[in-house]
């Protein structure tokens, strides 16, 4: 799939898709989430992670690939800030923001990869689930910009995810494991599966669409990339993956125990948990 494709094809599933309301607030594209109560405190605290590595104030923060801004805690983030520049390929998703941020914000229709900003326009920059929908060829292009993009001893913060985390590699057998043991569970108990009408809404996924391309690199690709051009620190934004969460985690085994647990453990213990885990904060301070 050529360059151009690959844009239209992501701008196509966040407009049509991916950025609709299936309830009050919640989105399409909430099915790459766990919104389940049993696990709401910890992604709380891990979106919160962001924040503390931004300017706590300001004139100006990117939010490159801003989407809506869609949970409440992305709002924090420029709560100093004069105007939050939201950057998004998608018009539905801009407009989605301007409902959430109104005058505090600032609407602009771009690329990552070729930001239409002044070099060093920005205090913070942040930038969420958003690169890995860039053609490859792209991905050291939006690493530049957003450094370009940044004020002199300013921070960005990306949010990204591994192409293959090793910790959930040594996982896989315990989630699927544990998806067997769910599944019979239901059958045996005659329930419905988490999508069924039955079920509450706030604890069931959006219904399952196609999605639309993807690619993700590993730290090694991050550091060939990146090398002296910029420096950069990985940490931990969150180690388990969404299936992960899902399959293992419930009420009925002290889901939110262990999750307290996993918590202090990423903590702890932020470097190793940012290369292993699924999740990496990647921290980048313009010199």
């Amino acid at each position: 799939m050529q360059t151009a494709e690959i844009k239209q094809q992501v701008r196509e599933f966040y407009d049509q898709v991916g950025w609709q309301q299936v309830g009050e607030g919640v989105y399409q594209n909430a099915r790459y989430e766990d919104l389940r109560p049993v696990s709401r405190e910890y992604i709380h605290r891990c979106h919160l992670r962001v924040g503390r590595f931004l300017k706590p104030a300001g004139r100006y923060l990117l939010d490159a690939g801003s989407g809506p801004v869609q949970y409440p805690e992305y709002l924090t983030y420029s709560q100093g800030f004069t105007f939050r520049v939201c950057a998004d390929l998608s018009i539905v998703a801009l407009q989605e923001a301007r409902k959430r941020l109104g005058e505090r914000g600032l609407y602009v229709v771009a690329d990552v990869a070729h930001l239409p900003f002044r070099p060093g326009a920005f205090e913070s920059v942040v930038s969420l689930h958003t690169l890995h929908h860039l053609p490859p060829e792209d991905h050291a292009q939006a690493y530049a910009e957003l450094y370009r993009a940044l004020a002199p001893g300013c921070p960005a913060v990306i949010v990204n995810g591994w192409t293959n985390s090793p910790l959930m590699a040594r996982l896989g057998g315990l989630v699927r494991l544990a998806e067997r043991l769910t599944a019979a569970g239901r059958r045996i108990g005659g329930q419905a599966p988490p999508e069924a009408p039955s079920q509450p809404a706030a604890d069931r996924a959006p219904k399952q669409v196609t999605g639309t391309f993807i690619q993700k690199y590993d730290p090694a690709w991050l550091a060939e990339t990146l090398g002296d051009k910029m420096p950069y620190e990985i940490r931990c934004w969150r180690s388990v993956s969404v299936r992960f969460l899902r399959a293992v985690i419930h009420p009925q085994t002290a889901g939110r125990f262990w999750l307290k647990i996993l918590f202090r453990l990423e903590e702890r213990f932020p470097g190793w948990m940012g290369r292993n885990g699924q999740y990496p904060l990647i921290v980048i301070r313009k010199k």
